[in-house]
């Protein structure tokens, strides 16, 4: 099983509470399953502003980057199986 790094968690912080909780359930319930091709998309996808990574998350937006293409339906998943807080 790989966990994130510090460093990645700490980028998952971010200025909007919509993407705090997207990504950070995602990293809690996700990320051990990705490849390190996966992994690779996961931090081009951190390298977004937060607008485009809550549009491509929720579906407003597309990439070109196939992996991060990949990437953003298993992020969604992960926050559907996401119990009522």
């Amino acid at each position: 099983m790989v966990m994130p790094d510090t460093r990645t968690r700490w980028r998952c912080r971010r200025g909007m509470l919509e993407n705090d909780l997207l990504l950070g359930h995602f990293l809690d319930h996700g990320y051990d399953r990705l490849d390190q091709e996966g992994r690779d998309a996961f931090e081009r996808l951190l390298g977004y502003p937060d607008n485009v990574l809550l549009d491509l998350v929720l579906g407003r937006q597309k990439t070109v980057d196939s992996g991060i293409a990949r990437l953003v339906p298993l992020i969604r998943a992960a926050a559907a199986d996401r119990p009522e807080d």
